[in-house]
């Protein structure tokens, strides 16, 4: 009891970063000794942060019926299509993003500023008077400002993989919401992929792909977790001073 009466409120401030850390660190710790636990197949649509796309979609028209005629208005193909078309047919997303961006600006601006006013005559007030007031016959100014500022921006990236994505939604207006994960294990470090996005039936090629390029809203995610992203990663002590430090 003695203990606890002499615990201030400050005390909990300065436990309360080390709990933090701890709850976080959690998950490290029970990974030591063995490898990252890869995550079960789940259905994405079953998420806690999954929510259905909604777009703007055109007025439905229904497709006009032609009797006696063996073709289907809509139709991509005289016998059955296999292309992914329903939800949670399989379609291989390739991305290959090669992004290069070079910026070089500089800037330089000089002023000078120089301004005399005089006052040979006020109300007629003269001499004397005029220059006790003004301590000489004129008042003079002189400014001048500068700025030079240089900024270079260089950058490279690449990124080359093929997945398999699953659709999870048929929109109105035909197109698919097409969502994929992926997961890979090296020794202690495992990589993870995703890809999301919004694809028109009509770039879906006869090999059942289609490429980032085509879709819309995409979002594509590389990374991993493990030792050697563990190591990388700042400590999560120096991510708040990073943030909260005006110096």
């Amino acid at each position: 009891m003695q203990y606890f009466s002499n615990f201030k409120p400050y005390h909990a401030c300065c436990l309360l970063p080390l709990l933090l850390s701890a709850c976080s660190n959690l998950d490290d710790l029970t990974e030591i000794g063995r490898p990252p636990r890869m995550t079960t197949i789940s259905d994405p649509t079953l998420a806690a942060n999954y929510q259905p796309v909604s777009m703007p979609m055109p007025t439905p028209h229904p497709p006009s019926q032609e009797p006696s005629s063996l073709w289907r208005s809509g139709s991509r193909a005289f016998f059955k299509d296999q292309r992914a078309s329903q939800v949670g047919d399989l379609i291989t997303i390739i991305v290959n993003i090669t992004d290069n961006a070079s910026v070089n600006n500089g800037t330089t601006a000089q002023r000078d500023g120089n301004q005399k006013i005089g006052i040979p005559n006020f109300f007629g007030i003269k001499g004397k008077i005029i220059d006790a007031l003004t301590g000489a016959n004129s008042l003079a100014t002189n400014s001048s400002s500068g700025n030079n500022a240089t900024g270079k921006i260089a950058r490279n990236e690449t990124v080359t993989l093929r997945l398999a994505g699953t659709i999870t939604q048929v929109l109105p207006n035909g197109n698919f919401v097409v969502m994929g994960k992926q997961e890979m294990r090296v020794d202690s470090e495992l990589r993870e992929l995703g890809v999301s996005g919004i694809v028109r039936p009509q770039d879906i090629t006869a090999d059942n792909t289609v490429t980032h390029d085509r879709m819309a809203e995409a979002r594509i995610s590389y990374g991993g977790r493990g030792t050697l992203s563990r190591l990388q990663t700042p400590r999560y002590g120096q991510q708040i001073l990073d943030a909260i430090l005006p110096f």
